[in-house]
C-alpha cells in the first residue's frame, strides 16, 4: 500500500468532524470537489469505504469509524513532527455572541485545537454589541456577532440564524395569561427582538428569570421555569418549539457575520477553520 497523503487524510477528519464537503473544503480554504477527489482517492489506497455519501448527509462508515482515531493520531503526530523545530506559538483573540455559541462549544474548541496545535484561542464570549465594540476598539482580532442593525454591513455571513420559542415539552401556557420568559438581561438584542414581537401581537408577558447567557437560559427552559427566544441551533436539545402550540409570534432571523482585521494568512485560515466549524452546526 502507498503512503497515505496527509492532506487527504486531514480532508477525511474534517469532513468527519464536520459532516460535509463544503465544510471541510471552506476549513482548508479549497474547493468541494478537491476535498471529494482527495478522499476518494485516500478510500482507492486504503481499499476501504470510508464515507457514506447521500445528497444532504455525510456519514462514517463502520470502516471509517475503525479510522478516524489512528487518521487523528496521524495527523497529531505530524503537527508534533512539525512542531518539535520550535513553532511559535500565535494567538488569536475572538469575541463572539453568546446566542451564536451553545452545547456544541466544546465540540468547535476541540476540532480548533486539533487543526491548529500551535494556536491560543482566546475566546471572549459576550453580546453582539460588546463584541462589536471591542473589535471596533482594536482590543480583539476578530468578531462574531448576530447583524441586528444597519450599524455595519460589511464583514462576512457565516450563516442566517433562526429563532423559535423554546419550552420544555411539558411547559403550560394558557391564552389570555401572561407568557412566563426567560431573558438575557438588558440590553440584550436578541431580548429586545422577543419583547418586540410579543408587544406588536398584543400578548402580555412576564420575566420570570434573567440569565447570564445562552446556557443558563437555556438550563430554566429545560427545567419547564419559562419560554424563551433561542437560535433553534442553540437551544438545549430537550427542548421545542413550541411558537405554534402556544399561537405565539414568529421571531425574524438574523444573519450571524464575522468581522476580521488580520493579515497573515495563518490567522487567515484559522478565522476560516473556526466559521466552517460554526457553519456546520447548522446542519
Amino acid at each position: 500500500m502507498k503512503a497515505l497523503d496527509l492532506e487527504a487524510v486531514q480532508a477525511f477528519v474534517l469532513t468527519a468532524d464536520l459532516k460535509s464537503f463544503t465544510r471541510a473544503a471552506e476549513a482548508m480554504d479549497t474547493t468541494q470537489s478537491a476535498v471529494s477527489l482527495k478522499i476518494k482517492r485516500l478510500e482507492d489506497g486504503l481499499g476501504r469505504k470510508l464515507l457514506e455519501r447521500t445528497p444532504r448527509l455525510v456519514r462514517l462508515s463502520a470502516d471509517g469509524n475503525a479510522f478516524l482515531e489512528p487518521a487523528r493520531n496521524l495527523i497529531a503526530a505530524h503537527h508534533g513532527a512539525v512542531g518539535s523545530f520550535g513553532r511559535k506559538q500565535r494567538r488569536l483573540v475572538v469575541g463572539i455572541s453568546h446566542h451564536i455559541v451553545g452545547s456544541e462549544l466544546p465540540v468547535l474548541l476541540k476540532r480548533m485545537s486539533e487543526s491548529e496545535p500551535s494556536l491560543v484561542l482566546e475566546m471572549r464570549v459576550s453580546t453582539s454589541h460588546e463584541a462589536l465594540e471591542d473589535f471596533e476598539r482594536g482590543k480583539i482580532d476578530a468578531a462574531i456577532v448576530l447583524r441586528h442593525d444597519n450599524r455595519r454591513r460589511d464583514g462576512e455571513t457565516i450563516l442566517r440564524e433562526t429563532f423559535g420559542w423554546m419550552a420544555a415539552p411539558d411547559f403550560e401556557y394558557r391564552i389570555g395569561e401572561p407568557l412566563r420568559i426567560a431573558t438575557q438581561a438588558a440590553p440584550c438584542s436578541v431580548r429586545s427582538l422577543a419583547l418586540d414581537a410579543l408587544k406588536a401581537a398584543g400578548i402580555a408577558w412576564t420575566e420570570v428569570f434573567v440569565g447570564g447567557g445562552v446556557s443558563t437560559i437555556g438550563a430554566a427552559v429545560s427545567a419547564g421555569l419559562a419560554a424563551a427566544a433561542l437560535g433553534r441551533r442553540v437551544a438545549p436539545h430537550d427542548v421545542i418549539d413550541a411558537g405554534a402550540k402556544f399561537g405565539l409570534p414568529p421571531l425574524p432571523s438574523r444573519d450571524v457575520v464575522l468581522h476580521a482585521s488580520v493579515n497573515d494568512r495563518a490567522t487567515k485560515n484559522s478565522l476560516k477553520t473556526l466559521a466552517a466549524t460554526i457553519r456546520a452546526t447548522a446542519g
